[in-house]
């Protein structure tokens, strides 16, 4: 782990209007975590992913990626964001989303790369040899000349992953990556989820599969209300909650062993 933080977020708001989704969000990833995200349905998780990568623009607060903080101040007002900047942020804060978003009138290979080839100028032939590496990494470099309509829910995440991967962020996104998938499909995703993490990448993951949060993540975060009520190792949060909150959300969730 690197002493410098790699995102640090601070005083983070986010308002859909008069709904005031995040409350003051403050967290330091640091390079190599795996933390995973828990809380209830309206808590603000996916939101608080969606600022991150900057699909959703803060209303308040700072998140700063490398050393550089995002954006620019304004007296009076709040932080302005160029798209140019964003663009850069969101190649190295990678997101997958619950609904895969793929391309379906694309191939398989052809969604991986076109982020490759429009966003970072890649050559056809460049892109596409990346684009096969992920594939394989994600097994499915078979399924490259396929369209995503002939493929499992489980397959098409794995795509959506090898895409995210293919511009070789410095920070993976996960919002609850295996929710549309039926229950059989989910451990082929997890798998590869592991994987990602054993390399030593830097990932937060938003989920419900609180076994894998406990043998995969090196903290944990539980959300409710906007806010993060408690962070730390699984052994401790999963095990040992201190926060009234956890502990009622942990109760309800007693169908996982660990």
């Amino acid at each position: 782990m690197s002493e410098d933080p790699i995102l640090t977020i601070r005083g983070l708001h986010k308002s859909f209007g008069g709904n005031h989704v995040l409350r003051g969000i403050d967290l330091d990833v640091n390079k190599g975590d795996c933390i995973a995200i828990l809380g209830a349905s309206g808590s603000g998780k996916s939101t608080f992913l969606r600022c991150l990568n900057f699909m959703e623009i803060p209303s308040e607060g700072e998140v700063t990626y490398a050393g550089k903080t995002i954006g620019t101040a304004r007296p009076g007002k709040p932080r302005y964001y160029s798209e140019g900047e964003l663009t850069k942020v969101r190649q190295k804060v990678g997101m997958v989303f619950q609904q895969f978003n793929l391309f379906p009138h694309m191939t398989v290979l052809g969604n991986v790369t076109e982020g490759l080839r429009t966003v970072q100028g890649k050559d056809k032939s460049s892109a596409e040899k990346l684009g096969l590496d992920e594939l394989a990494r994600v097994g499915l470099e078979e399924k490259a000349q396929e369209y995503p309509s002939r493929l499992s829910g489980g397959q098409k995440q794995r795509v959506a992953i090898a895409r995210a991967l293919a511009l070789a962020p410095d920070v993976m996104l996960f919002d609850e990556p295996t929710s549309a998938l039926d229950p059989e499909l989910v451990a082929e995703v997890l798998n590869v989820i592991r994987g990602i993490a054993d390399e030593g990448r830097t990932m937060l993951l938003v989920t419900h599969e609180l076994g894998f949060a406990y043998h995969v993540a090196n903290r944990v975060i539980f959300m409710a209300d906007g806010v993060i009520q408690e962070e730390g190792p699984p052994e401790q949060i999963l095990k040992k909650p201190q926060n009234p909150s956890t502990q009622a959300f942990l109760a309800r969730h007693k169908q996982f062993e660990f």
